[in-house]
């Protein structure tokens, strides 16, 4: 089952040593993950200030800079892995460097039938 594991922390709490260091040991994790077949994507996001969300109300297209809303913790990253249950997601966001300052959320991808995968290829493997 695919799983998306969502990084969130507080931006301010990482110094750019610790972040540096955090995207080497994220590096280090997604090897691990790749040669056990689970890696299927990751990737950092910039901070919340390069962020624009957009709404459509009523047929009208809102854009406004910044995040969704105001939290305390930002997501700054994810994981997008492949793991046979739960237990197993659950291991590999606890080895995610993120995790040790902020959160990271576990959710089951829903695959819905028609869409391409990653190769644009439409049949279901």
């Amino acid at each position: 089952m695919k799983y998306m594991l969502l990084i969130y922390t507080d931006e301010r709490a990482w110094t750019e040593a610790e972040r540096e260091h955090c995207f080497a040991e994220s590096t280090q994790l997604v090897h691990q993950l790749k040669a056990n077949g689970q890696y299927l994507a990751t990737a950092p996001l910039l901070p919340v200030a390069a962020a624009t969300s957009v709404r459509v109300r009523d047929g009208k297209r809102l854009v406004t800079d910044g995040p969704f809303a105001e939290t305390r913790e930002q997501l700054g990253g994810y994981f997008l892995i492949d793991a046979k249950d739960l237990d197993e997601a659950i291991g590999i966001a606890g080895r995610i460097p993120g995790a040790r300052k902020g959160t990271v959320e576990i959710r089951p991808v829903l695959e819905i039938e028609g869409l391409p995968d990653s190769t644009g290829d439409n049949r279901k493997h």
